[in-house]
């Protein structure tokens, strides 16, 4: 290990979040070993993330102090699990979203734990106790979710299982901090998490007021893009409270109730959103985004996003 990194971290699954995982924790000077059981993928791999790199130091938003080639000289590929886990302070565990799959992985990762190392899982939904209940080391175990795409959206849930160490969740938040992300620690494991709950809430309402016919797709949208999007880029649902009213308690006082009667005339969740009104939704949004130019469509996005992360960025600088 170098002397000069800030230790090692491995990544396990050489995937999209994978990738992204190994570029923030080399823009934070960690050195990184990313694993796959191909080794064709690693060198695929190695090569894409030196591309993107390359990419965002030309576009301005490469993250951390270090060049885009002193970055890519700090990861590493490997198809040996071992040899990727020797010496880590931190394993980023980036498989597929299946409790059968984790199970595995995590089983096979336990022989290799030590009580100097963290082992997360990048997991959405699944919580450690779903498929870390057999492992020795099960208290090194914890959930840190991120947000698609990671590099230009800091947000990880943190979220211990039953058994999972403090020792392990304060170390998971210090070095998600040292490499610039923001962290948030749930208490306890609920399905979900807080994001996707927050987030599935919005959906379920969304699809709701599509399929009465209240708002056309498009309408919908631009309530999020040009209504509430703008404000929560700054400031959370809570704070907007205190802002709007003399304070949280005056919201409250004032708005309660009315909040409290348009909850009353709101449908109950969809049923796994019917593929009758999604096959709606995709005539009228297909025709600006067809289905060939998602893609390129989540190419713009992420273009957007790492403006905003500047931007943002940029304006910290000047209140600091």
């Amino acid at each position: 290990m170098s002397q000069s990194s800030k230790g090692k971290v491995a990544i396990v699954g050489s995937g999209l979040i994978g990738q992204f995982w190994a570029m923030i924790f080399a823009g934070g000077e960690y050195e990184v070993t990313i694993y796959d059981i191909v080794p064709e993928q690693v060198s695929k791999v190695l090569n894409n993330v030196q591309a993107n790199l390359s990419k965002y130091e030309r576009e301005g938003c490469l993250r951390g102090k270090l060049s885009a080639a002193n970055q890519t000289q700090l990861i590493r590929g490997s198809s040996d699990i071992e040899s990727c886990l020797k010496d880590a302070i931190y394993v980023q565990e980036c498989v597929p979203e299946s409790v059968d799959l984790k199970r595995k992985v995590f089983d096979q990762l336990d022989a290799f734990i030590t009580e100097d190392m963290v082992l997360a899982t990048s997991s959405s939904c699944l919580g450690v106790s779903l498929f870390a209940g057999n492992m020795k080391n099960k208290h090194r175990t914890l959930v840190a979710h991120p947000v698609n795409p990671p590099y230009f959206v800091p947000l990880v849930e943190i979220v211990p299982g039953p058994w999972t160490s403090k020792d392990a969740v304060e170390k998971t938040q210090k070095i998600l901090e040292s490499v610039g992300q923001s962290p948030v620690t749930l208490s306890k494991e609920v399905p979900g998490f807080a994001l996707n709950r927050i987030q599935y809430s919005i959906i379920n309402e969304c699809w709701n007021m599509y399929k009465d016919g209240l708002l056309s797709a498009a309408d919908i949208d631009k309530v999020m893009v040009d209504g509430l999007g703008p404000r929560y880029a700054f400031i959370g649902p809570l704070e907007t409270m205190h802002l709007n009213a003399d304070g949280i308690v005056d919201y409250c006082e004032r708005y309660a109730q009315g909040a409290f009667n348009v909850c009353q005339t709101m449908n109950p969740p969809p049923i796994l959103y019917d593929a009758d009104t999604a096959k709606d939704i995709l005539s009228e949004i297909g025709k600006s985004i067809p289905v060939s130019e998602v893609p390129s469509r989540r190419v713009w996005r992420d273009n957007r996003l790492a403006a905003l992360s500047a931007l943002k960025t940029k304006l910290k600088e000047k209140i600091e």
